[in-house]
């Protein structure tokens, strides 16, 4: 018998998971193994804790452990701010008309505003564990630089950050957030480093991008001892501790009886699409249930839906492993448009295997609708929604009414990945009539894949 559904779902205490869910464990095609750039062969555990911290870099290799215990200092720093709740969007539901159910999981309860905390918190406690003064990152949108600060600051580690250039101007607020944590924030291409000052040579005028920040951040780290690089999405490691968002809808999803017919979540570099799908996907790759995931990405910088799949650097300097990913190649330098969360040239190794091997759909969707859907829940659900996950509302809203065509009363869940209190400026944008949509031409595209890597 079905229970009635609250407005708010919340976990119990003792409800909450203890351990990461690792998707690969029950992949039947493994993602391929990330390549040593120098070597191209397969990057070893001494060579991947050259660059990340040894604990992360197990967690990175290990694809047969399908669950990996939480340590109990992270489980206690969770509690700040788990569990975060499974919302069921009434007033959009009356809104649309739409016979069909939504669901969102909203993971901006907490002073970053997004779900990047939940890796942030493990990727530190494994430096501080391992004895490091501190670390060195990336950030677009500046939801992983304020997560990676905060964590750092709890724990009384170095933190330095790399923002992609558009951003650190577009959002000084976010920026300074940063720099209250504690945070020293470049933006970034900058002249501090060698990889920084040749891509504002091949690129002059940049906005930079992801691509050019990690590699900005990798050569900081590697140039200081004691320190080492963490990444806020893309790597096995990030989506695995996501799985807590997955982990948590799947278990408040049981206790109401409630089934997913399709779950969406935007796609920049996957952290989190990834660690919302993963739980539901490992029921599916096991044959327990079948769910459709849809991955919804900008149409300014369409890895999955335009991209190649191929093994690719990670990073615009070409200083990381190789990854093989759907990318549009790690010179793609994508427009300054308002996520930018989803600024990234290539896509999670887990997921581009998933939608390689059609577990998966993928779609893109301009900015100027994207931001008219976050505008139209802003004004029903009460929530300022984040531009990145602003995409996975654009589709749920799609799909609700493509229900409302067809008399269907499905049930769509989509993360909600954070708020966009930060984003006024683009927001401003869009209410001022002014917003454009860009979307790169199949030469521009074309230009940049053939500056990737060959290999045999």
């Amino acid at each position: 018998m079905n229970k009635e559904i609250p407005y708010k779902i919340y976990l119990e205490e003792s409800e909450l998971p203890k351990q990461w869910y690792n998707v690969r464990a029950d992949m039947k095609n493994k993602p391929a193994p990330l390549l040593n750039p120098k070597t191209l062969k397969p990057s070893t555990l001494e060579e991947l804790s050259q660059v990340f911290c040894e604990e992360l870099a197990k967690q990175e290799l290990d694809d047969t452990t399908p669950y990996i215990d939480i340590p109990q200092e992270i489980l206690d720093f969770y509690k700040m701010y788990r569990p975060a709740p499974l919302v069921r969007a009434y007033c959009l539901e009356k809104a649309l008309d739409t016979p069909a159910k939504i669901y969102y999981k909203f993971e901006g309860n907490n002073t970053s505003g997004s779900h990047k905390l939940n890796s942030a918190i493990a990727q530190a406690y494994y430096a501080k564990k391992q004895g490091l003064k501190g670390v060195t990152t990336e950030t677009g949108a500046g939801q992983w630089g304020t997560a990676l600060s905060m964590a750092c600051a709890y724990l009384d580690l170095d933190c330095n950050v790399y923002m992609v250039k558009v951003s650190y101007e577009q959002k000084p607020f976010r920026r300074e957030v940063m720099r209250t944590y504690g945070a020293n924030v470049t933006p970034s291409p900058s002249m501090t480093t060698e990889v920084g000052r040749k891509i504002n040579e091949q690129f002059p005028g940049t906005n930079g991008s992801l691509g050019c920040a990690i590699s900005e951040a990798v050569e900081a780290a590697q140039a200081k001892e004691g320190y080492r690089y963490v990444l806020g999405s893309v790597l096995n490691q990030v989506l695995l501790h996501q799985t807590v968002i997955g982990l948590e809808a799947q278990a408040a999803c049981k206790k109401y009886d409630i089934k997913p017919d399709i779950i969406i979540g935007c796609a920049g570099g996957g952290s989190n699409l990834g660690g919302l799908i993963s739980p539901f996907m490992g029921e599916k790759l096991r044959g327990e249930a079948d769910y459709r995931f849809i991955a919804v990405e900008p149409s300014s910088c369409p890895s999955l839906t335009r991209g190649v799949y191929a093994y690719d650097y990670c990073d615009t300097g070409a200083v990381c492993p190789l990854s093989k990913m759907y990318t549009l190649g790690s010179t793609f330098m994508p427009s300054s448009s308002h996520a930018g969360g989803l600024r990234y040239h290539g896509m999670s190794s887990v997921l581009s295997q998933l939608y390689d091997d059609g577990l998966m759909e993928a779609t893109s969707v301009e900015q100027t609708s994207v931001f008219a859907a976050a505008t139209q829940f802003a004004r029903v659900e009460g929530i300022l929604p984040a531009p990145e996950s602003s995409h996975a509302i654009k589709v749920a809203i799609d799909e609700a009414m493509k229900c409302k065509e067809t008399g269907e009363e499905k049930t769509i869940l989509f993360g909600l990945t954070g708020t966009g209190y930060f984003d006024m400026y683009a927001y401003q944008k869009f209410n001022d009539g002014v917003m454009g949509d860009y979307i790169p031409t199949d030469d521009e595209i074309n230009e940049s894949l053939a500056r990737m890597p060959k290999l045999d």
